[in-house]
């Protein structure tokens, strides 16, 4: 397979093109050769900012049947290449099969929304009879789109993130030019050719590789209107404070989510459910459950289930649909997940479950007894690692949340609907979730993070507000 950029609805650096460099894509999980995608520079992507401001002038003026017609066609285009889409994220990434064809479904779910909201939107109407004057005038405020914009995105959900930059901007008439993740380039290839197949015109919608120094220097393109950012905090907030201060920006950034777990709940699904947050796609998730925080009255019995659950795990080969805990995407990663699970170990934690590695397969792993000193405790590990304290009370639990210097989701395990509230009002996340993981997310809601996990807020509609501005016309009746 060859993965191509788009660039003004052409399709740039083929196989035989000796222009333009290639990289070899290979499985990360047994190293085979997946294919081969073209690797741009500063010129491709100069060309494609060109490009989408070139395309803004005409699309800006499009209208919302003509922006909702390719959104839907592209949702409907998803749907049929279901099968094809997640074997090539198994492929690429790693991504369990399972989980691969979750992605696709709500890349789908995703597009789909857009072309509704898109299809839909109509000017509002606000009264103006609060005021004595208002009598004789009308009120209503329409949103505008804002230009071009930058969508920088991260290789553990090529599809749906990339899906949260580009349907939007469409919907609201914005053009866009996607940076995809270097270790993901066939999978974000692979979108922007369905998206030029479904009628995206010239320009609209441009995917580019670009080394970071380009990157770094594109987001000062007066053209670029906003930057929209998926990736770490230690990438995200240093170039957020690089930005021209008329760039908007929105940060989606990384979590070490906590889920608490109170005396009345049920053991047996919490457990069965903070493996699949925990270990699901081995932890490479900015959502995945990296701390569990139990009850004093039931550490022990939990402790003993979330063990057997981790050894028994279903991880490896990523094809088998069984398969919950594949590989790491590189062997980099898979390091700096041992090291810092080694880090703890010498520094006393009590590993309850944990396995040899292989190859890039980290087994799940579970710590009791971290030090508060370890990058476990308090950095984001992107691996299947998850750590677990007990608590006595809910406010201590609540307290220990909020003391991340993450904010992204959390969760709460319970019956007692007024401790679910309380969590909900307390905990300094951008969501809480009760009763499940909080590696759960749903794609309409606001989608973001408090504290060093983000800036502003994704999901459809929350993202087309940030993406387009609002006017009032104001009409004085005739006299």
């Amino acid at each position: 397979m060859h993965g191509e950029m788009l660039i003004d609805g052409h399709f740039i650096g083929g196989p035989c093109d000796q222009r333009v460099p290639k990289a070899v894509v290979r499985s990360p999980f047994d190293g085979r050769v997946v294919g081969t995608a073209a690797e741009g520079d500063e010129s491709a992507l100069m060309t494609a900012i060109s490009a989408a401001d070139e395309a803004f002038q005409t699309w800006q003026h499009s209208t919302a049947t003509e922006r909702s017609a390719i959104l839907r066609r592209a949702s409907d285009l998803i749907r049929a290449r279901r099968s094809e889409l997640a074997a090539l994220l198994v492929d690429e990434i790693g991504k369990p099969i399972v989980l691969a064809e979750a992605e696709v479904d709500r890349m789908a779910i995703t597009f789909g929304l857009a072309a509704d909201l898109a299809g839909n939107a109509k000017p509002e109407r606000l009264s103006l009879d609060f005021d004595p004057r208002g009598s004789s005038y009308t009120c209503e405020v329409e949103r505008f789109p804002i230009g071009p914009i930058l969508a920088i995105v991260p290789y553990n959900w090529p599809y749906n993130l990339t899906a949260h930059k580009v349907a939007p901007a469409l919907a609201t008439g914005n053009t866009v030019v996607v940076k995809p993740s270097p270790q993901a380039l066939l999978s974000t290839y692979a979108l922007g050719r369905m998206l030029h197949e479904c009628g995206a015109p010239p320009g609209v919608v441009n995917v580019v590789d670009a080394p970071i120094p380009a990157v770094q220097r594109a987001c000062q393109d007066p053209r670029i209107k906003m930057v929209s950012f998926t990736g770490s905090d230690s990438v995200g907030w240093p170039l957020k404070a690089a930005l021209p201060a008329e760039t908007r920006c929105v940060l989606e950034l990384g979590g070490d989510a906590t889920a608490i777990v109170c005396a009345d709940a049920d053991i047996e699904w919490a457990v069965e459910r903070l493996t699949l947050g925990a270990f699901g796609y081995a932890g490479q998730i900015c959502i995945s459950l990296q701390h569990a925080l139990m009850h004093e009255s039931i550490f022990a019995r939990a402790c003993e289930r979330l063990a057997a659950a981790a050894k028994a795990c279903p991880t490896g080969d990523p094809k088998l649909r069984e398969t919950l805990c594949g590989p790491l995407i590189s062997s980099t990663a898979a390091d700096r997940v041992e090291s810092w699970i080694q880090e703890a170990a010498a520094g006393g934690a009590q590993r309850l479950a944990d396995g040899e590695r292989r190859g890039n397969i980290v087994p799940p792993c579970v710590l009791v007894d971290v030090p508060d000193s370890t990058r476990v405790a308090t950095k984001e590990i992107f691996g299947p690692v998850l750590t677990v304290d007990r608590f006595r009370t809910v406010d201590e639990a609540i307290e220990r949340v909020n003391g991340s210097r993450y904010g992204l989701q959390a969760s709460v395990f319970t019956r007692d609907l007024a401790i679910e509230e309380q969590c909900y009002r307390a905990i300094m996340t951008g969501a809480v979730i009760a009763n499940d993981h909080p590696a759960i997310r749903f794609d309409n809601y606001p989608y973001g993070g408090e504290k060093f996990s983000g800036f502003g807020r994704e999901g459809v509609e929350a993202a087309m507000g940030e993406m387009s501005s609002p006017r009032a016309r104001v009409r004085r009746s005739a006299t």
